[in-house]
């Protein structure tokens, strides 16, 4: 029984626990309530899957490999850092400045014109936090947020493009098609789905984005603006209504590419 379970893939997070072929352990941030046996399979197995941000860190400073990677942990959520590594690595994104304290956001008139996108900094996600500024009573209200303001350009689009990394490769890509008198595209905003085939330049932009940022789990957004392509953010935490609308079991596709060895 114990060669068995060391044979298996070793998961820590919940996301395929339902497959017996992954050894799936559970989080638990004091690694001395895992079992003798169960800390000798974390710490024997070349990969760790779904390590949890926790120990994705530990693991990195261990030298040990995980899925998914350490790096796609630090950016999860964090629009600062993404644009941050954009702009160093000139992956095309659209004219973003975050401004800190309330000097600097008293200067944001001065760098952007009305119509302007403002979002949430960190910690949000299918589209929620995201606002149309058209004019100085939408940039107060949005600025009582004492957090970092982050002011995008707003590039009029009425779709954009998920892009879904997961390993080094495409699993899945299609058009988000914005909801009547909405400028948002993501599904949980009334957004719709779309198949139709997507610019090749735009599925070459994306694997080079997460190639160079290592994200190996991944939906990248883009949009294209004047025949010009740019990167919105990668999100780590996308949704899978995507996968379902493909006829696509999501789940049991990420525990046959982890059972087979393919990511």
């Amino acid at each position: 029984m114990t060669s068995n379970l060391s044979s298996r893939p070793v998961a820590l997070g919940a996301r395929v626990k339902q497959y017996p072929k992954i050894l799936t352990l559970g989080f638990r941030p004091n690694f001395q309530e895992y079992s003798v046996q169960e800390q000798k399979q974390i710490l024997t197995a070349k990969k760790i899957y779904y390590p949890t941000a926790f120990y994705a860190d530990l693991f990195n400073a261990m030298g040990k490999q995980t899925f998914p990677s350490f790096h796609t942990y630090k950016f999860a959520l964090d629009k600062i850092k993404q644009t941050a590594m954009f702009n160093m690595l000139g992956i095309p994104h659209p004219e973003t400045k975050i401004f800190y304290g309330k000097k600097q956001k008293q200067t944001i008139l001065q760098s952007f014109s009305f119509p302007f996108i403002a979002k949430k900094a960190r910690g949000s996600s299918k589209g929620n936090d995201v606002y149309l500024i058209r004019n100085n009573e939408d940039l107060l209200q949005y600025l009582e947020n004492k957090k970092p303001a982050y002011i995008q350009e707003y590039l009029p689009i009425d779709r954009d493009m998920r892009i879904i990394i997961i390993g080094k490769k495409i699993r899945l890509s299609y058009w988000r098609i914005a909801a009547q008198n909405n400028f948002k595209t993501n599904l949980s905003q009334g957004g719709s789905v779309c198949f139709d085939p997507l610019p090749p330049k735009a599925l070459d932009l994306a694997l080079m984005t997460a190639s160079k940022c290592g994200w190996d789990d991944v939906g990248i957004d883009i949009i294209e603006h004047h025949n010009q392509f740019y990167v919105l953010e990668g999100n780590m935490k996308y949704g899978t209504k995507g996968f379902c609308k493909a006829g696509i079991n999501y789940k049991k596709m990420m525990a046959d590419l982890i059972v087979e060895g393919r990511i």
